[in-house]
Parts: C-alpha cells; sequence; structure tokens
C-alpha cells in the first residue's frame, strides 16, 4: 500500500515542502509525482537559502551572474526561476489531468515587501510573467497590506498561495479577500474559472507558542492542553471553509461562474515536539478539498507508518473546547496569530536577507 495514494484517495493532496536543482535533476521530484501522487510544490526564502548556499548545480551559475551587472535579487531570481519552472513542467500533467484542481508549485515575493500592497502586487506580476507558467502560485503574506494584495492579484487573474496564516481570523480575512478578488473578476465580465488559491495555515509553530505559555502557568490542567492547539485550529479552519464554500450563496453564486473554492492547506507541518507523534499534523487532518505540505522526513514518515482515514471533520468539539479551555487560562488564539505571524515574517527576512548575501 502507498499511502501517499491512499491520502490523495480521501481527497487531500500532498504537496513536497521543498525544491532544489537537486530534486529536479536528480529525478527524485518526477518519482515523487509519478509514484507517489506527490500534486504539488511549495518554496519559501528559506528553503531557497539552504539549496543554493549548500546544494549542487549552483556554482557554476552563479559564479556567472555574478560576472553581470545584477542586484543580488535579480541574481537570486535568475536562479530560482529556472528551478520553479522545471518543477512546474514536472507537474504540468497532474494539472492538466485534475482540470486545474492540483499540479502547482509556489514562488514567494520578497519578504521585505510583506508590509507593502503596492509593491507585492507589482512583484506578484512581475514574478508570475517570468515564470510563465500555468501552474504557478505566487505566495503573498497575510499581512494586512499582502491580504489586501491578494484581492487585487485575484481580481487581476493572478493564481495565489497566500502564507504565513497562524489564526482563525486570518483564515476569515484571507477568504473574504479572495471572495471579493472573484467577485470584481466576474463582475468585470472576465473569466474566473482559471483562478485557483490556496489559504497556507501554519501549524507547529502555533503548538510551540501556546505550549510554552501553558508550561509557564504549569497548573496541570493547563499542561494537559499541550500539543492540542494547532490541530484544533486546523479543524475550526475547515469548518469555516465548509461553511463558505458548501453553504454560503455568495460563493454559489461565484460557483456558478466556474469559481473555485480556495483550498484549505496545511502548513509548517513536521513535528517540532519530539515527544509528539512525528504525524501529528498530517493524520488527524486528513479530509477532501484540503492540501498538507510536507518536509521531507515527514513525507518519509507519512509513506513509511502514515496511518490514512478522513479524520478531519472528527472531534470538532472537542476542537472548540480546546480553545474555550485556553481563554479560561488568558491565552487569545488571535493574539498568538499576531505575534507568529509577526516572527513568521521575520524569520523569512532573515533568511532571505542570508540568501541575498550568497549572491551578493
Amino acid at each position: 500500500m502507498n499511502r501517499l495514494l491512499e491520502v490523495r484517495k480521501q481527497g487531500q493532496q500532498i504537496w513536497l515542502d521543498n525544491l532544489s536543482r537537486s530534486l529536479i535533476r536528480d529525478g527524485h521530484l518526477a518519482r515523487l509525482v509519478e509514484e507517489d501522487g506527490v500534486a504539488g510544490v511549495t518554496t519559501n526564502p528559506a528553503i531557497f537559502e539552504k539549496a543554493i548556499g549548500g546544494g549542487q548545480y549552483y556554482e557554476g551559475d552563479l559564479a556567472r551572474l555574478k560576472t553581470q551587472d545584477l542586484s543580488a535579487e535579480a541574481r537570486y531570481e535568475a536562479l530560482v526561476i529556472p528551478d520553479v519552472q522545471a518543477a512546474c513542467d514536472v507537474l504540468r500533467p497532474t494539472w492538466v489531468d485534475s482540470g486545474g484542481e492540483a499540479g502547482y508549485v509556489s514562488l514567494e515575493v520578497s519578504p521585505d515587501l510583506a508590509h507593502d500592497e503596492d509593491a507585492t502586487v507589482a512583484a506578484a506580476h512581475r514574478l508570475h510573467a517570468a515564470v510563465a507558467r500555468d501552474n504557478v502560485l505566487i505566495k503573498v503574506p497575510a499581512t494586512p497590506a499582502g491580504v489586501r494584495a491578494v484581492e487585487r492579484l485575484i481580481a487581476d487573474g493572478i493564481s495565489v498561495n497566500v502564507t504565513l496564516m497562524f489564526s482563525l481570523a486570518h483564515v476569515d480575512a484571507v477568504a473574504s479577500a479572495y471572495v471579493r478578488g472573484l467577485q470584481q473578476r466576474a463582475g468585470a465580465g472576465k473569466d474566473i474559472s482559471k483562478v485557483f488559491s490556496v489559504a497556507s495555515l501554519f501549524l507547529s509553530r502555533v503548538d510551540t507558542l501556546v505550549d510554552g505559555w501553558l508550561e509557564e502557568n504549569g497548573k496541570p490542567e493547563a499542561l494537559a492542553l499541550r500539543g492540542r492547539s494547532a490541530v484544533a485550529m486546523a479543524k475550526r479552519a475547515y469548518q469555516m471553509y465548509c461553511e463558505r464554500y458548501d453553504e454560503d450563496p455568495v460563493f454559489a453564486a461565484l460557483r456558478d461562474k466556474g469559481g473555485r473554492p480556495q483550498y484549505m492547506l496545511w502548513a509548517s507541518t513536521g513535528t517540532k515536539n519530539p515527544a509528539y507523534s512525528d504525524l501529528l499534523y498530517v493524520e488527524p487532518l486528513i479530509g477532501p478539498e484540503t492540501v498538507n505540505t510536507l518536509p521531507d522526513a515527514t513525507l518519509a514518515a507519512l509513506l513509511d507508518h502514515g496511518q490514512v482515514a478522513a479524520r478531519l471533520d472528527e472531534d470538532l468539539d472537542a476542537a472548540v473546547a480546546q480553545y474555550e479551555a485556553l481563554a479560561a487560562f488568558n491565552i487569545d488564539m488571535t493574539e498568538a496569530g499576531e505575534t507568529l505571524q509577526a516572527a513568521g515574517v521575520k524569520q523569512f527576512e532573515d533568511a532571505f536577507a542570508k540568501l541575498l548575501a550568497v549572491t551578493a
């Protein structure tokens, strides 16, 4: 039994949270797609910093680019855009066979633009044109400026992966922006059937932060809540997804015009606490019309010993109860999300700075 293929039968796509020239040129990505049903690829500045700084196949091109009068960011893009294009080409048959529901590769705008709406929109258009593949997703952070940019980009027909979401407030804001963008595009008489989007909700970092607060409290009742907050958040986010896209007449009108729901994507799914299951953010969150993007180690764990069953709509009362219990200990999950998003932007800014130091 191939567990990744079994997950796909449950309606969930597994994407690889990694990309490098080694993966492409050594044929590993193609094998994951063809044999294991991996249906997409996500990238971020930290992934590319690791690939370019320590990977094979970049040295010659980087040396050549350093002889040219280019900025460090332009050199970075000249290195990674061909990788994204190659990955898109590997996944194009998946994109075609799925009717545009799968087979995407994500490329992120510069994290330095996280709080600049206009610059984010301009960069997204530029990167989309540079990659020139139907199955590329431009990653935009779910900061207030990023959310406004998402609305504009969807209206412009640019497919996006909205990243750095850490709370139900982020889920609602991003989905609302997506629907407004579709409405604007449809209202202008433009085709909305080719627009695709995912909303990336980060999980493991939520438990890391909240668990720390619970441990500071120290009461047995608080300690018993550890390791449950992120999965509870994801289950509640999925219920919000179902209500918006299955029950809301606003989206029903868009669906009639070819509009697609914005899938929930589970991100940051590598378990950070060794006391927890290595599939904590995988097994409980399998369900239809969702994506889980996995780093290599978590992907290997799923293939090796994952228990595959559709459990995403189970234990919903427990998910609500988890939030209520956290509130009783004065833990505000919306506040936690803002803290984590600010830290996430900073982490990607730092990784991007390291990357540009390599290409400078």
